[in-house]
């Protein structure tokens, strides 16, 4: 009989709580896995981000940097750990999974800590002055995936959850969907994502958030005097 391997070594606790939940939806976004049964990888051009990540999973991994094809520098995080990469795959993840990612095993429980983690990955809010009507201040929560399959799930989970449609429509190079929820729909996710002012979040985008309100709360104020 041949040798046997090392036992895998568990380095992160797959037990869902709300920090791995959040940790999930960045790597759902912003993460990889190799097609060597082993490698998990997560890339971001926010230190912050990765600095969750470590955070969420109980681990300080070490930050390095990685360079885009175009030279742009990022930061990443890469461990090898079979144990989690198991775990990973049997939720719905996959390599090459931006394409082939669809309905992902999330706990209802911890549903918006995840979607938090998705936001703050490939998600987006702006804001702006509709020129169509006098004093109208518009703003939308936006998710990203180039899996249809993926944004699909997500529209049809925030829709049974909290009542929201959302509509999707493609970016300007056609390689991505993007979900998209106007005004009162986005301020019911964005009440359940931020349900606590303590959880783990990318402070710059919930920040653009806090001062989008704070001008929303100011106009509707002058609606009513």
């Amino acid at each position: 009989m041949g040798r046997r391997g090392p036992k895998p070594k568990r380095i992160i606790n797959e037990t869902w709580n709300a920090n791995l939940a959040y940790a999930i939806g960045l790597i759902a976004t912003d993460g990889c896995l190799s097609k060597d049964g082993i490698l998990i990888d997560l890339t971001s051009k926010d230190k912050e981000q990765l600095s969750n990540f470590s955070k969420c999973v109980g681990v300080s991994f070490n930050i390095g940097n990685k360079w885009s094809h175009k030279g742009e520098k990022y930061l990443r995080i890469q461990f090898k750990n079979r144990i989690f990469y198991n775990f990973l795959l049997s939720i719905g993840l996959t390599p090459r999974k931006s394409l082939t990612m669809g309905k992902l095993a999330i706990p209802s429980k911890y549903f918006f800590d995840f979607l938090r983690g998705c936001f703050d990955g490939d998600g987006c809010f702006y804001s702006y002055w509709d020129p169509r009507w006098r004093s109208s201040h518009m703003f939308y929560v936006e998710f990203v995936s180039a899996s249809k399959k993926h944004i699909d799930w997500l529209r049809e989970e925030l829709k049974n959850k909290i009542y929201v449609l959302g509509h999707i429509t493609k970016n300007k190079r056609n390689s991505a969907f993007q979900l998209k929820y106007a005004k009162k729909e986005a301020l019911a996710i964005i009440k359940k994502m931020y349900y606590n002012p303590n959880v783990v979040c990318l402070s710059r985008k919930k920040l653009k958030i806090q001062k989008a309100l704070k001008i929303e709360k100011k106009q509707q104020k002058r609606y009513l005097k």
